[in-house]
């Protein structure tokens, strides 16, 4: 993904900064967007995709642009970084096998309650469908969760 900073207003105490991405694929498709990052948010303003997005392609794009924005913006965790300034509130999550566990938990639940897993799961930990999908993946690895059915 290339992102390039398209151009910065600032209004007193704030700065909002416009970032053009453009992502390429060897198959000739692209996906070229406009987001706006200002007030500590980040928003998409514009997405122009060849071929079109689907609904789950658009939520795998706005986790893609929100971390590159991050980066760009040098927003993230660490050094120098203005720790989650910008990005969404994240819930304390345990991480490692205890982690995982809470996630097998969540998503036996969910299945039980007849909702979504993948959703339940996504709220419970603040994570992206992307991370959450991971995170589903490491707990049925690890034998907390039944192994997927095999698509047809």
């Amino acid at each position: 993904m290339a992102v390039r900073p398209a151009w910065e207003v600032r209004e007193s105490e704030g700065v909002t900064r416009w970032f053009e991405f453009r992502l390429a694929f060897a198959d000739g498709a692209r996906v070229d967007a406009l987001a706006l990052v200002g007030g500590g948010c980040v928003c998409v303003e514009e997405v122009r995709a060849q071929p079109a997005l689907s609904l789950d392609d658009l939520a795998v794009l706005a986790d893609w642009i929100e971390e590159s924005v991050a980066e760009a913006c040098d927003t993230g965790p660490g050094p120098g970084g203005r720790g989650s300034e910008g990005r969404r509130a994240r819930s304390a999550w345990p991480r490692g096998a205890e982690g995982r566990l809470l996630v097998a938990r969540e998503y036996r639940a969910a299945q039980r309650d007849g909702v979504d897993p993948v959703l339940a799961v996504m709220g419970a930990t603040g994570h992206s469908r992307r991370t959450s999908l991971r995170l589903i993946g490491q707990a049925r690895d690890e034998g907390l969760l039944s192994p997927r059915r095999a698509r047809r």
